[in-house]
């Protein structure tokens, strides 16, 4: 690879080579899908096709604690999605999801069945159709909403800007690492400065703004993505700790970052879900390794 430096962008890119890093098989630079490929369909109304990343993350716990709530509507399957094979440019999921990521998810039970893609949209998309973790209070709703998608809008700077960079490209670059962790940290701030007045992302109340940000930035400060809480002194950032460590300890939590989940210890792992039995009476033992990195 050319020094960064000395590189001149051409006047019309070309899609020519690899980028290199780590899942420079599945970039690519035009849409759309590479195989035709039906997805399975269990005997739920919800069925979700995903990964445990932390935005598939997302969606598990959400169903996760709905079911926990009392919500027997939201049982659903989850069927695994190895985004590193390129399954999710099957026909059958970009019929799903045109973008080509994981989750996409299809409810079932309207007539005609409903797709949803994009994490944020299928959190908001069971909110409302089950009246749960949701601020009804108007004012209340909208700092919901404010921080559902403040998630949606910095999450690509610590993944696809930060992470990339530290843990994934071919070569370390300082600017781009410099940059990115300097974003990251500002984020931090918000957060702990946010958290500081508030024992949620919304007062005092539980809800879809937790569920989005706590997989990406909860992941972070407890060094379960990309091995960098020591270098972006994680550790400083003490009410968004407090925070973290007070959503892991719940149950739905637990259970909904285990499913779809192909890397780590294997009792952490369910790689798919039909049931709530599934938790009990996992086989994955007899499942073969996967190389899916979370």
């Amino acid at each position: 690879m050319n020094d960064a430096s000395a590189y001149t962008p051409p006047k019309v890119w070309k899609w020519e080579m690899e980028s290199g890093g780590a899942f420079a098989n599945i970039n690519r630079p035009v849409a759309g899908a590479t195989h035709d490929r039906d997805l399975p369909v269990g005997r739920h109304p919800i069925q979700l096709y995903s990964l445990a990343t932390p935005n598939g993350v997302k969606v598990t716990v959400m169903l996760e604690e709905l079911l926990a709530a009392g919500h027997d509507g939201a049982e659903y399957d989850a069927w695994l999605i190895r985004i590193n094979d390129g399954e999710q440019f099957s026909s059958g999921f970009v019929e799903i999801n045109p973008n080509s990521k994981i989750p996409a998810m299809v409810d079932h039970g309207a007539a005609p069945p409903i797709r949803v893609f994009e994490s944020g949209a299928i959190l908001l998309y069971l909110a409302e159709k089950f009246g749960a973790f949701l601020p009804g209070d108007p004012a209340k709703r909208a700092e919901c909403l404010n921080w559902l998608f403040w998630q949606m809008g910095s999450a690509p700077y610590l993944g696809g800007g930060f992470g990339h960079f530290y843990a994934y490209a071919p070569e370390k670059f300082e600017y781009a690492i410099d940059r990115y962790a300097m974003e990251v940290k500002r984020q931090l701030d918000v957060l702990d400065r946010h958290l500081a007045d508030n024992e949620y992302m919304c007062a005092d109340e539980y809800t879809i703004a937790d569920m989005a940000i706590w997989p990406w930035y909860g992941a972070l400060v407890l060094n379960k993505a990309y091995d960098a809480a020591e270098f972006l002194d994680a550790k400083s950032y003490t009410h968004v700790n407090r925070w973290t460590k007070q959503i892991a300890r719940r149950a739905a939590v637990g259970r909904g970052r285990m499913v779809n989940r192909v890397s780590g210890p294997l009792e952490e792992q369910l790689r798919e879900r039909h049931e709530a039995g599934d938790f009990e009476n996992k086989t994955q033992d007899k499942l073969e390794p996967a190389e899916t990195k979370p």
